[in-house]
């Protein structure tokens, strides 16, 4: 279980909104009226996951270490998810 503290709380809360964010952008380019709208779309995205990459870093140095496992597993989607939208809006950019 994580603790209580003030830290755990505020970089929990903090995880929720930048990856939900990132999920609802992706939503929203899903139905991208252009190509300049979606990449705008995808990069909020990518800027929304990179968001929630340093949050969980900041997270699991915070944590005790019996703790750590639970969070490697959300770090490593999260930098697949990152690398995906990368390539996203590198590929809309080549595209335009």
């Amino acid at each position: 279980m994580l603790d209580k503290s003030y830290l755990s709380q505020h970089l929990t809360t903090q995880i929720i909104r930048s990856s939900t964010s990132a999920a609802l952008n992706y939503g929203e380019a899903q139905a991208a009226e252009s190509r300049n709208d979606f990449i705008h779309k995808t990069s909020i995205v990518l800027k929304e996951l990179r968001e929630t990459k340093v949050s969980l870093k900041l997270f699991v140095d915070s944590i005790k270490k019996e703790e750590i496992h639970q969070l490697v597993a959300c770090q490593n989607e999260c930098d697949q998810l990152v690398a995906i939208f990368h390539k996203t809006v590198m590929s809309a950019k080549k595209k335009k």
